[in-house]
């Protein structure tokens, strides 16, 4: 548990997830740290319970996770259950559609959001992280898209079109291909993170950018996020990223069939 949460009040504790609440700061801590904070549908649907019910008070909410890794990606075990069940893809597309509902959700959100990473963020977890406002890093945090190694597009809760939106698609184009870590000095240059400091310097560096934040009228925040994401959204006329889920399990019933699959990383 990070030192942040530590000092906060319990508010909930799902199945994969706690929360916090201290007026209008909310944390959210991915909490499955036996599992590297593996993205499941139990995930997914406690994520989406917490975000469509949250209070329109909150003005800051952090997204924390507990354990030394940030996020390992999908469930691997459950992607492969998944396929099992049915070879076609219609869990993995069901699963696809709730995560692009909650990354939605983070970048639309009426507060802002602040993604505090710690060690690995793969797949699913970078772009939980990358759908946030704000990303403040460990000086050891490193960012991966092992997809295409693991014969999966790059097609998870919007994060493609996100992520040419923020680092520019040439970086993107090599970074995807070949599939390499991002260590977290270049995901500072790229703007995957807009900051990085030592481990044990997160949570002051999570309040730096809060505490302000948590003094603005939440009208004001509210207004601003929804200009920001309207221009940002002008930048991408050509966003695909509903068609992911119908991408992935389309490849995957495909890998399947022809006796090739892997699950996710």
């Amino acid at each position: 548990m990070s030192p942040l949460l530590a000092e906060l009040p319990v508010d909930r504790i799902l199945k994969t997830l706690r929360t916090r609440r201290q007026g209008p700061l909310l944390t959210i801590e991915l909490n499955a740290p036996e599992q590297g904070n593996a993205v499941n549908d139990a995930m997914l649907d406690d994520l989406l319970t917490v975000l469509d019910g949250q209070d329109p008070a909150v003005r800051v909410v952090v997204l924390a996770a507990a354990g030394r890794d940030f996020c390992l990606g999908g469930d691997r075990v459950e992607f492969s259950e998944h396929l099992a069940h049915d070879p076609t893809g219609s869990g993995i597309r069901a699963s696809g559609v709730r995560a692009q509902r909650v990354c939605d959700a983070l970048t639309s959100n009426p507060a802002v959001t602040i993604a505090r990473v710690q060690g690995r963020a793969i797949g699913a977890g970078f772009a939980l992280a990358l759908a946030c406002d704000l990303r403040v890093g460990a000086d050891t945090a490193t960012f991966r898209l092992p997809e295409l190694a693991l014969g999966l597009p790059t097609a998870w809760g919007g994060l493609l079109p996100r992520l040419v939106n923020e680092v520019g698609a040439a970086r993107v184009r090599e970074i995807v291909l070949t599939g390499r870590p991002v260590r977290a000095h270049e995901a500072r240059h790229l703007s995957i993170l807009q900051n990085i400091v030592a481990e044990d310097a997160l949570d002051a560096a999570v309040m730096t950018w809060a505490e302000p934040l948590l003094r603005r009228s939440a009208a004001a925040l509210r207004v601003t996020k929804t200009l920001l994401h309207s221009l940002t959204a002008s930048t991408r006329l050509a966003d695909v990223s509903a068609l992911d889920p119908e991408l992935m399990a389309a490849v995957v019933a495909e890998v399947h069939h022809t006796g090739r699959s892997r699950p996710p990383g």
